[in-house]
């Protein structure tokens, strides 16, 4: 049986849900940087973070706003299709 479910628009869920991504961001680093403590890891996994970052503004603003102005999507698999 499939889940619907509607789109959040309450915008206090909004920032909670966008803090609780951050959370655990910041969870998921400090153990990897707790089970591999080294220079070479923390570098690795900071450009990860940032090429991440800088995916998502290509996907989500640079295609809608330099390369198709008409071009809408909902996510990531909106995108890929």
């Amino acid at each position: 049986m499939a889940v619907i479910m509607a789109d959040l628009r309450n915008p206090r869920l909004i920032f909670l849900k966008g803090f609780l991504f951050l959370v655990a961001a910041i969870l998921a680093c400090l153990l990897i940087l707790a089970e591999h403590p080294d220079w070479r890891t923390a570098a690795l996994l900071g450009l990860a973070i940032w090429c991440s970052a800088r995916f998502y503004f290509f996907a989500f603003y640079v295609i809608q706003h330099y390369v198709d102005d008409q071009f809408r999507f909902s996510g990531i698999g909106s995108l890929v299709k």
